[in-house]
C-alpha cells in the first residue's frame, strides 16, 4: 500500500513518515526492518490517505495522430517525419469560454501522466500528483489541463522505439535529430486537434521549462501566460559534459547494437549509469549529506570489497536500475541532445532579442540549491524580459533539495503556492486590494511582515504624489499595499521588487508583478528614464550602500520619491542622551539587536547626501503625529519621518 510502487528504502520511509505526520519513530536512517508491522501499517493508511485526498482519480492515457503521411512534420534539422502519434491525458473540464486550459511540459523522464491513477490497481500516482489537483496549486477544478509525452519520448508518443514505416522496424538511431522547438509544434499540433484556441498557461520544470519559454516565444498570441521552474536558456558547458558522459555510457555498452537492441537485451549497464550520473545533479550536496552522510546501508563497518556497501551507492544503484525498467535508452540519447540543442541566444542573437515579442505574464521560479540549472541562469531569463519591459515576476525559492525541488512533496508548499496565486491572477485578472493569501500561504508570512505593515503608514501621502497613469517601481515593496492601491485608485502600471521570499509570495498573491532582488546589485537592465516614478518606502536606511543605490534608482527613474523615519525626532534624542539606549519610538519599533536599520541619520543628514549624489529636491514633506499636516517649526527636530520627492539634477 506504500505510494510507490516498490519496496521504500529506509532513506524514504523515514522521510515520508515526518510528512505523513508519523512523530513516534525517528526519522533517521534506521534499516526498515527495524518497522514493526504495526508502525508500518499506520505508515502507509496515512499515506494512502494523502494520496485519496483531492486526487483527479482515475484517468486514462489517450493516444491521438496528430501528422500523417499527407502532411509530414519538418524539423528543425531539415528531415521531415510521419507519422507522428502524441500519448496525453486531460484533468477538469474546459469551460464554456475556453480561456481556463493549462499545459504541463514534462522533463527528461516524466511522461503524460501527471496526476491520479492509470488504474484501481496503481499504486503509483502520476508524477507531479502532489501540484495537480482539486485544490491544489493546479487546480483542475478551476482549470482544464493536459499533459503530452512529448516527441521522442517513450511513454506512446512517437520517438525512436517506435516503428518506422519506411523498414517496419524500431527507428533506433534512424530517427531524426530532434529540439525543443520540434516537441512544442507537435505539442501545438495535439491542441489543435482538442480544440484549444488559447492556453491560460504553460508550466514545466527543468527541460520541461526550456518548452514553456519556447511556446511563450514561438506562440505569442497563443500564451496566456508561462511558468518556467528551474530551466535555463542553455545549457552551461557542465551541464552537457554530464549529458555527453551519460550518453557515451549507452553508446559503449556492448548491448546497444548500433540502437537497434530490441528484443534483444539491451544496453541496461549504459542507461543505468547515465541515470546515476543525472540523477546526482538532481540533487544538493547538501541534501545528499543530509540522507546518506556516509551511513554503511547494512553494516557497521566497512567490508573491504567493491560490492556497494555505503548508503548513497545503493540509493544510485536503484536509481539506475528502476530507471532501466521504465525508459528507453535511444529516447535518452534524443532527449538529452535536444537539450543541448536549446541555446536562445544563438538562435535569436541575444536573449533580449529572444524575449522582444513575447506577450504573455511570465513567473520565473528557481531554488537556490540547484546547481544544474542555476538560479543565476533563471535571472537571465528576468533580466530579458525585463529589459523588455514585460510583465515579470521571479522567485528564488529557498529549498536545499536542489535541483528537484519542484518535484518533491516536503519542497512543495511554497511552488504550489505561487503557481495557484499567479493562475488565479492571471486568469481573473486584476489587482487584489486586501492580500488574499490562503491558510497555507499565510503560514510562511514572519514576522518581518507585520513589522513591514507597521512601518508603513506613510503610503497615503506617497500615492497623493503620484500622477495618475504613470509608471511605477516599488523598491522594497513588501506584501505590495502600495502598489495594489496605486494601481486601484491611479491606474498605475506597477512593479516591484522585495528580497523576502515570503513577501513576494504575498506580491505574487494579489496578482502584481515582483520580482526577487537584491537593489544592492544594481538595476542594469532597467533602462534609462523608463520608469516614472521608483519609490524607496522606509527602505533607505536599510541598505548598505545607500549612495550606490540611490545613484541606481535616479538614473532609472524620472522621479524618486523616499520616505524615512528621523532619527534625529526629540523622543530619540532624549532616549539616547538622558536614559543612554538606543531610541525605540513608534516609527522606529525595533530593538537595537534586531532592527534591519543599519544607518541612523536626519532631514538634515538626508538634505546633504542629496546633493552629494546629485539629486534635486522637487519637494519636502515632514511628518508629524498628523499624517497630512506637515512639520513647520524646526522639523529636523520635531518630524517623526519624512518623504521627499526627488530628481536627477542636471
Amino acid at each position: 500500500m506504500e505510494k510507490e510502487n516498490r519496496a521504500i528504502p529506509h532513506f524514504e520511509v523515514s522521510k515520508k513518515l515526518r510528512f505523513c505526520g508519523y512523530k513516534s519513530i525517528p526519522v533517521s536512517n534506521r534499516p526498515i526492518n527495524r518497522f514493526t508491522l504495526a508502525d508500518f501499517s499506520v505508515y502507509s493508511n496515512r499515506n494512502m490517505a494523502e494520496i485519496e485526498k483531492n486526487s483527479v482519480g482515475l484517468v486514462k492515457t489517450e493516444t491521438i495522430q496528430v501528422v500523417d503521411e499527407k502532411s509530414p512534420l519538418e524539423l528543425e534539422c531539415g528531415r521531415v517525419l510521419y507519422p507522428i502519434d502524441v500519448a496525453y491525458e486531460t484533468y477538469g473540464r474546459l469551460n464554456k469560454s475556453g480561456d481556463n486550459a493549462v499545459l504541463i511540459c514534462h522533463a527528461l523522464s516524466g511522461n503524460a501522466h501527471v496526476a491520479g491513477r492509470n488504474s484501481p490497481e496503481d499504486k503509483k500516482n502520476g508524477w507531479w500528483d502532489m501540484m495537480v489537483g482539486p485544490g491544489k496549486g493546479i487546480d483542475t477544478n478551476k482549470y482544464f489541463v493536459i499533459c503530452s509525452n512529448f516527441l521522442g519520448g517513450c511513454s506512446g508518443t512517437t520517438g525512436p522505439s517506435s516503428i518506422n514505416p519506411a523498414t517496419g522496424k524500431p527507428y533506433g538511431l534512424d530517427f531524426p535529430i530532434i529540439t525543443i522547438a520540434d516537441m512544442i509544434r507537435v505539442q501545438k499540433l495535439l491542441l489543435d486537434k482538442l480544440g484549444i484556441k488559447k492556453l491560460l498557461s504553460v508550466i514545466g520544470g527543468s527541460i520541461g521549462g526550456m518548452q514553456v519559454i519556447q511556446w511563450a516565444i514561438e506562440y505569442p498570441d497563443f500564451v496566456s501566460s508561462a511558468i518556467p521552474i528551474a530551466t535555463t536558456t542553455h545549457l552551461s558547458a557542465q551541464s552537457m559534459a554530464f549529458d555527453t558522459v551519460g550518453r557515451n555510457a549507452i553508446l559503449a555498452d556492448p548491448n546497444f547494437l548500433g540502437g537497434q537492441y530490441t528484443d534483444k537485451k539491451g544496453p541496461d549497464r549504459g542507461l543505468s549509469i547515465a541515470r546515476m550520473i543525472g540523477h546526482i545533479t538532481y540533487l544538493s550536496e547538501q541534501s545528499m549529506r543530509e540522507k546518506f552522510g556516509r551511513k554503511l546501508q547494512n553494516a557497521d563497518n566497512y567490508s573491504y570489497e567493491f560490492n556497494p556497501e555505503f548508503a548513497v551507492e545503493t540509493y544510485l544503484d536503484y536509481q539506475g536500475q528502476s530507471f532501466v525498467e521504465r525508459f528507453d535508452a535511444n529516447s535518452y540519447l534524443y532527449i538529452t541532445k535536444a537539450g543541448d540543442y536549446f541555446d536562445l541566444q544563438k538562435d535569436y542573437g541575444s536573449l533580449t532579442n529572444a524575449f522582444a515579442h513575447t506577450k504573455a505574464r511570465f513567473l520565473v521560479v528557481s531554488f537556490a540549491s540547484d546547481w544544474l540549472f542555476t538560479p543565476e541562469q533563471s535571472k537571465s531569463v528576468v533580466n530579458a524580459l525585463v529589459a523588455n519591459s514585460k510583465n515579470t515576476s521571479y522567485c528564488n525559492i529557498a529549498s536545499p533539495s536542489g535541483h528537484d525541488s519542484f518535484l518533491l512533496e516536503l519542497d512543495s508548499d511554497i511552488l504550489s503556492s505561487l503557481i495557484s496565486g499567479f493562475l488565479e491572477a492571471t486568469h481573473q485578472p486584476g489587482i487584489r486590494q486586501e492580500n488574499e493569501l490562503d491558510a497555507l500561504s499565510r503560514k510562511h508570512l514572519n514576522s518581518h511582515y507585520e513589522r513591514a505593515r507597521r512601518t508603513r503608514l506613510d503610503y497615503e501621502l506617497i500615492e497623493s504624489l503620484i500622477v495618475p497613469n504613470s509608471s511605477v517601481l516599488d523598491i522594497g515593496c513588501g506584501d505590495g499595499e502600495l502598489l495594489a492601491k496605486l494601481t486601484a485608485d491611479k491606474n498605475i502600471k506597477g512593479e516591484g521588487i522585495e528580497l523576502e521570499q515570503n513577501l513576494v509570495l504575498a506580491c505574487v498573491n494579489r496578482g502584481l508583478p515582483i520580482i526577487q532582488h537584491d537593489v544592492e546589485k544594481g538595476l542594469e537592465n532597467y533602462a534609462d528614464k523608463s520608469r516614472d516614478y521608483v519609490i524607496l518606502s522606509q527602505t533607505v536606511q536599510t541598505v548598505k550602500n545607500p549612495e550606490t543605490v540611490f545613484k541606481e534608482l535616479l538614473r532609472v527613474g524620472k522621479k524618486v520619491i523616499v520616505s524615512f523615519p528621523n532619527f534625529a525626532h526629540w523622543q530619540c534624542r532624549i532616549q539616547l542622551a538622558l536614559l543612554g539606549q538606543a531610541p525605540m519610538t513608534k516609527e522606529l519599533p525595533f530593538a537595537w539587536y534586531n532592527s534591519p536599520n543599519i544607518h541612523f541619520f536626519s532631514l538634515s543628514d538626508f538634505e546633504r547626501f542629496a546633493g552629494k549624489v546629485g539629486a534635486k529636491i522637487e519637494k519636502r514633506i515632514p511628518l508629524g503625529k498628523t499624517r497630512f499636516s506637515p512639520v513647520q517649526l524646526m522639523p529636523n527636530l520635531f518630524a517623526e519621518q519624512a518623504i521627499y520627492v526627488t530628481s536627477k539634477d542636471f
